[in-house]
């Protein structure tokens, strides 16, 4: 199992080596720490390279990459890449590729409220193109220990189901309670659902799961709860969140299949959530259960 870090040098980057330790441990996961470099391109502010700016900034990028190696404890195996690509994007979805890692995770921007999250350019991109599952680290993260409680977050649109199949897999293997949360905002001007709705609703798709996991749900025996408030980022912060807890969320429907795409509902739970957020492409399949986050 092997899990992707996009690094930066900064304290972005240390939220996201933080959440990687946190999920790493207990799993015999691998952390592949990678940095990307600017790939050389007439597009590029400066064309042709001006000469041994190359070598000096290759110089600096592996003395940070040994910085981002130092973080890492030494009960978690890690080692570090250099990536080169035109997009940090890009390059950090291809590295995933490459490496068949299970799971690719990342910083919020660093000029976000404590706790909370605040969407880059680089995490934005991400979180609407990546074929690998994206774990996002709330600004100033700095919780290591294993992860104590899995929330997975189910809205009405297709594709609840597969996203609980990879929430059951994660929880079943990671021994770790499992919460179903669906939110229903009760403000004027948001959506007509009820609590009702949003109960019968949690209860169907995990009536139906029964299918794929039966003996999952059955060991798990997950709470169900409603979250409500005037807004959607009302109910998330209503909700009980524990410390070491990790929300898990599907993708648009308007994703590409085998892709991420968050959609507005996710964005708006991820402005009031206190906690990292695994977002799963759309169509997503478990390779091997061995695998699995």
């Amino acid at each position: 199992m092997r899990y992707v870090v996009g690094y930066t040098a900064n304290a972005r980057g240390g939220d996201a080596v933080n959440l990687a330790v946190a999920l790493a441990r207990r799993q015999g996961a691998t952390l592949d720490l990678v940095m990307v470099m600017p790939q050389d391109s007439p597009y590029n502010g400066a064309y042709p390279p001006v000469s041994g700016i190359g070598d000096i900034l290759a110089e600096q990028v592996s003395q940070w990459v040994e910085e981002g190696l130092a973080l890492i404890p030494e009960d978690v195996p890690a080692q570090a890449h250099i990536q080169r690509g035109e997009s940090e994007a890009e390059a950090l979805i291809a590295a995933a590729q490459e490496l068949g890692a299970g799971l690719l995770v990342i910083g919020a921007s660093s000029t976000g409220l404590f706790k909370r999250f605040s969407i880059g350019s680089v995490a934005s991109s991400l979180l609407h193109a990546s074929t690998v599952p994206v774990a996002l680290a709330p600004s100033g993260y700095s919780r290591t220990e294993p992860i104590t409680r899995l929330t997975c977050a189910l809205g009405t649109r297709v594709g609840a189901q597969e996203v609980l199949a990879v929430a059951l897999a994660m929880a079943k293997r990671r021994c770790l309670p499992l919460r179903l949360v669906s939110l229903v905002a009760l403000g004027p001007g948001e959506s007509d659902a009820t609590v009702q709705d949003a109960q019968a609703h949690l209860n169907g798709v995990a009536q139906a799961s029964h299918t794929l996991a039966a003996d999952a749900l059955e060991t798990l025996k997950p709470d169900v709860v409603v979250g409500t408030g005037r807004t959607i980022e009302d109910a998330v912060d209503r909700l009980d969140w524990q410390d070491g807890e990790l929300l898990m969320i599907g993708s648009s429907r308007l994703a590409h299949s085998k892709s991420i795409f968050l959609g507005a509902t996710a964005n708006r739970i991820l402005r009031a959530l206190p906690v990292p957020m695994i977002v799963v492409p759309r169509d997503f399949e478990i390779p091997d259960e061995e695998a699995i986050l």
